[in-house]
């Protein structure tokens, strides 16, 4: 297995924080009219939850389009005794609603255009009738079907829907829209720069977007926002207590902050509170890029664009796929390689006398400290050594058993014990000891964020090569960014290359 062993860490810069000058009061352009302040909070109604409001009203548009225009199609060309609109209807919407969620047509948005989001409805509207076409086709025992009139069909079940969903759609959209700006929901602004006071001073006039500012935060003590109207509440040590007292479901941050590290550890946070997280980069070209490059939570908010931001891994729907696959795979190791743990086992003991498991303290997820386990190599001189000494790969004392089970990884099959019991995961950042995960994250802003999943036996900056004597800081870089694109498919493509590695073992 691609595991890190202890060695050496190479020194690697320092993470200095990207600081951006404050560049004064609101400096917005003319056409944008005077900045208002902000209403007092109190005179607000129960602001409007559009998180389940905007998903559910969607669906239930495709639905009944769809059976309308199942309807209209049956009514308008008539039917044979053979044809199976019943089956071909209820499997054209379940591949329609799957294809439409996977494409994230039923997502929350800022901007609600029914126009914008046609061309991927009727793509995917092509698809799914064609599927459920065949379907139905094949079994009745006459597929390809020449002549019944599917053709004519096919093209009346996609146009009265698509105009059916369209028009059902501007509907939905306006009702939210009004809804909104009756009952705003309060957002507050990472970042109190001129592009944080532009957005502030949008949100402010455009009540359809449905978020009403109530100040910013910034680490910068000398911030101020006067064009806005709004507060200044302070960094990111503000953050949850706002977030309770103005009951806050959205974060919006902005580029511009006085400190990008702050502002980066700030949307975490908000994310781990429940908050919803939106990014406003403050490079315009952002919402050039082609289709297909552009991020899935693309949005734009009166002309600026903006990004939303997914959840945490661990509140995303596959997270359940990946414990099982923990459990399935742990419990199947430890049964299919009792032969080799038994061999590992009596080799040690002959090698190292008593005391076949080595046990040490390990830092996992959310800072909690658990037992690792692994086969003993060599017997440290005292505790202390195991716990502060960082490079034992290369140690006078191994012999050549200890030098066989670290060259080739065995001496880490007894962690998969700790998988099983949910210490570790399969896939995630590596697990280190209390000492060196203090001394790192004083080193390293962002080294402390690794622990916001369970670590692992493999990860992400091990298949890159980031094991042995190399960069802490590009390690946690590697493990952030594994953590931020968490999917299942990459969890599977982290393990298939952790095999592959596994057949050139380096000894590190």
């Amino acid at each position: 297995m691609t595991i890190d062993h202890e060695s050496v860490p190479r020194p690697g810069g320092s993470m200095a924080a990207a600081r951006r000058p404050a560049t004064g009061l609101l400096d917005r352009p003319a056409a944008a009219g005077p900045a208002r302040t902000a209403p007092a909070i109190g005179r607000h109604r129960r602001p409007f939850r559009s998180r389940l409001a905007l998903p559910a009203a969607l669906v239930t548009v495709d639905i009944l389009a769809l059976g309308a225009a199942a309807a209209v199609g049956t009514a308008t060309l008539g039917a044979t005794g053979r044809d199976r609109p019943l089956l071909a209807t209820s499997t054209l919407l379940g591949l329609l609603l799957v294809l439409n969620l996977a494409g994230g047509l039923y997502r929350t948005r800022l901007s609600l255009s029914a126009l914008d989001e046609l061309p991927a409805l009727a793509a995917r509207s092509v698809v799914a009738t064609a599927f459920a076409v065949t379907v139905a086709g094949c079994l009745d025992g006459r597929w390809p079907d020449r002549g019944t009139g599917t053709p004519v069909r096919l093209l009346t079940l996609l146009g009265v829907f698509l105009l059916l969903a369209s028009c059902g759609r501007a509907v939905s959209y306006h009702l939210i829209r009004r809804a909104r700006r009756r009952r705003p929901s309060p957002v507050l602004l990472l970042g109190a720069g001129q592009l944080g006071q532009w957005v502030a001073a949008a949100l402010t006039e455009r009540r359809e977007y449905g978020l009403r500012p109530v100040g910013f935060l910034d680490p910068d003590p000398v911030l101020t926002a006067e064009g806005t109207g709004l507060p200044v509440l302070g960094g990111r040590e503000a953050l949850e207590r706002e977030v309770r007292r103005h009951r806050v479901h959205h974060v919006l941050a902005t580029e511009g902050a006085a400190d990008g590290t702050e502002t980066a550890a700030a949307l975490r946070e908000a994310a781990r509170l429940g908050c919803q997280v939106w990014l406003v980069p403050a490079l315009r070209e952002y919402g050039s890029l082609p289709g297909p490059a552009r991020p899935r939570g693309g949005d734009h908010l009166w002309g600026f664009p903006c990004l939303r931001i997914g959840r945490p891994a661990m509140r995303r729907p596959g997270w359940a796929g990946k414990r099982a696959l923990d459990i399935t795979a742990a419990a199947l190791g430890l049964i299919a390689l009792a032969p080799v743990l038994a061999a590992c086992a009596l080799a040690v003991r002959f090698d190292t006398g008593s005391g076949v498991l080595f046990r040490q303290q390990r830092t996992g997820l959310d800072g909690r400290v658990f037992t690792l386990l692994k086969f003993r190599t060599l017997r440290p001189s005292n505790e202390h050594e195991s716990a502060t000494r960082w490079n034992i790969a290369q140690d006078h004392r191994m012999g050549a058993v200890g030098k066989l089970l670290r060259r080739s990884s065995l001496d880490e099959l007894p962690q998969l014990w700790n998988i099983l019991r949910g210490d570790m995961s399969l896939v995630g950042p590596r697990p280190e000891r209390p000492y060196f995960v203090m001394r790192f994250g004083q080193a390293y802003p962002e080294y402390a964020d690794r622990h916001r999943v369970p670590v692992g036996l493999t990860g992400l900056a091990q298949v890159n090569g980031l094991r042995g004597d190399t960069s802490i800081e590009d390690r946690a870089r590697f493990d952030n960014r594994y953590i931020e694109s968490w999917s299942l498919w990459q969890d599977v493509k982290i393990l298939l290359r952790t095999a592959a590695l596994m057949l050139h073992p380096d000894g590190s």
